[in-house]
């Protein structure tokens, strides 16, 4: 986790969607093992990747702790607050919100817009003074960073001056003294940026959502506040606008300048790529003012909103009365020049002979094989090969690539498993089943199919065997079936139906037993023909103890008899 840089992810909640990847348009980041990780020498701290990432594993830098510091230390903080605070705290006064921000220990609350105005003012006087020529706005932080690092052809429009925050905060240090420092609070991530910066006014840059859950820790309910506080040093007007895409062609539209100059909005990065994409104008018979803003929408749907922002009722909460003019006439002493070098971002260029080898690896050898899904996040086949050799990316992330491997282990299995294997859906249409499969009937016409599509599919299953019946009952139950010794002819089965999809897709595995039974009705019949056996031998047996004992007992009577004869003489004797 690189909790540094304003936008990181949280890897254990990374969840390998690469979702984060299809919408960044710098493509700043990185997959390792199944991880994606922003690359802050690419990102531009859109925050594109924190508002789709359905896990909450990107998040935006909190700096509330900073802030806190600086409070304890017993400094003097001045509260920069974005125009887009309306629609993030709705149904709040604008006095119940500075009450409750100097609660938490900001000695005052000012307007972003303030600076807005600034900067709208030297932006009329400059396009007076040109014939000619393309503006660039320089309000939005991202799409700044983003004409730079990948459109460098086109830095030299930006005009040369600093964003409103930064006016703002130069004006504040002119106002209150060069000891107090300017905390920003809105809706932007790229805010970070400007803040890390150490030749800026800026100290340190707060999302919305972190000060409204600092606000909830306090225990400070803004809807409980009193009606008492107000914006220092003035309250703002047309700089508000700044909020929404549009809103600062509003303020910087004049008289003069109207007749000739175009105004264009260009809103959500992908869309200045889109349009800066041509060729570089090398002279404009017109004047042509571009606003360039990251977030489609503009600032009221920043990446560090708790809640949407750009429905019409959002705006009507900006837009109020004494908001609808320019910023012509407006004068200020406040330096704001600012110089935007280009960084242009240098992207390895692979050879036709690695593109080739990128592809194969893959398994895209032909053209028709580029199907350019994008499920990987790149735009084409050709920048996920640059994207894999680079090593931002891996091969994993190629959903026809991981198909196709699964389907050719899959394919492997049912190949090499010797029951027959087939896979059927609802309708007991063949999905997929092997050779084994194929030969169980012994229906010659049946493996001359198989022969001709491997596969058999789409083949209706009740062509192919009698049992068809126990498919149809385990589809129409969702569970699994077993038959042993099921007899076919004179073929003995023995069928094992399980759900692959409940109700819609099942499989089988069927084993001809028909061997191992004869096998075992033979062992079976010598096993009775042993026991037979044996029984005559034991009744033999039984049959001569039988006759020896009668004999034996026969002789013992004789005996007996004898011995009692005897005694009976002997008695007689006696007696006389």
């Amino acid at each position: 986790m690189n909790g540094f840089y304003p936008v990181y992810t949280k890897e254990n909640e990374c969840q390998d969607c690469y979702k984060c990847i299809r919408h960044c348009p710098a493509k700043a980041i990185k997959l390792r093992n199944g991880s994606a990780s922003v690359m802050p020498e690419l990102c531009v701290a859109c925050g594109r990747c924190v508002k789709v990432c359905p896990a909450g594993a990107k998040q935006i830098r909190s700096d509330a702790d900073r802030v806190k510091y600086l409070l304890e230390k017993g400094e003097r903080l001045v509260l920069s607050l974005a125009p887009s605070w309306k629609t993030a705290f709705k149904d709040v006064s604008e006095a119940q919100m500075v009450s409750a921000l100097k609660k938490l220990g900001f000695f005052a609350v000012s307007e972003t817009a303030l600076g807005a105005q600034i900067v709208s003012s030297r932006i009329v006087s400059e396009m007076k003074e040109k014939e000619s020529g393309i503006f660039l706005s320089t309000a939005c932080p991202a799409a700044v960073g983003y004409i730079r690092k990948y459109i460098p052809d086109f830095a030299c429009f930006l005009t040369e001056m600093t964003s409103p925050v930064g006016a703002h905060a130069a004006f504040l240090k002119e106002h209150y003294g060069d000891d107090v420092k300017v905390i920003f609070a809105g809706p932007c991530a790229a805010k970070k940026l400007e803040a890390d910066d150490a030749s800026t006014d800026l100290e340190i840059a707060l999302t919305f959502k972190v000060l409204g859950q600092w606000l909830n820790d306090a225990g400070i309910s803004l809807r409980d506040e009193s009606a008492e506080g107000a914006f220092e040093p003035v309250g703002a007007e047309e700089g508000r606008l700044y909020a929404f895409e549009g809103g600062m062609i509003e303020t910087v539209r004049s008289a003069q300048n109207d007749e000739k100059t175009a105004y264009i909005t260009v809103s959500g990065l992908n869309n200045i790529d889109r349009l800066l994409s041509g060729a570089v104008p090398n002279d404009s018979a017109v004047k042509l003012f571009i606003e360039c803003l990251a977030c489609e929408g503009g600032c009221i749907n920043g990446p560090g909103m708790p809640v949407r922002g750009d429905r019409l009722e959002d705006i009507l909460r900006i837009a109020r009365p004494g908001c609808m003019k320019s910023s012509e006439n407006r004068e200020s002493r406040t330096e704001i020049a600012k110089q935007f070098p280009i960084e242009p971002v240098e992207e390895p260029e692979l050879t036709p002979e690695q593109v080739k080898a990128g592809l194969e690896a893959i398994g895209k050898r032909n053209p028709e094989d580029e199907l350019n899904c994008g499920g990987c996040g790149y735009q084409t086949c050709r920048n996920f090969v640059a994207a894999v050799a680079s090593g931002k990316a891996e091969k994993e992330m190629c959903v026809s690539y991981l198909k196709r491997m699964a389907q050719n282990k899959s394919n492997a299995l049912i190949k090499y498993i010797p029951a027959g294997v087939v896979i059927v859906d609802r309708n007991l249409k063949v999905v997929e089943c092997n050779k084994q499969f194929a030969s169980l009937m012994d229906d010659e016409g049946t493996r001359l199919a198989y022969e001709a599509s491997p596969g058999l599919e789409h083949a209706d299953l009740r062509r192919l065997v009698p049992f068809a019946d126990l498919f149809e009952a385990a589809l129409h139950s969702g569970e699994d079936v077993l038959r042993n010794n099921y007899v076919v002819q004179d073929k003995i089965f023995r069928i094992s139906i399980f759900t692959v999809d409940p109700h819609r897709q099942v499989g089988a595995i069927i084993t001809d037993m028909t061997k191992s039974e004869l096998q075992r009705e033979q062992i079976a019949q010598k096993a009775r023909k042993v026991i037979e056996q044996n029984v005559f031998t034991v009744q033999k047996i039984a049959n001569y103890l039988g006759e020896h004992m009668a004999e034996t007992e026969i002789l013992l009577r004789e005996v007996a008899e004898g011995f009692q004869g005897e005694n009976k003489e002997n008695a007689a004797h006696d007696d006389q």
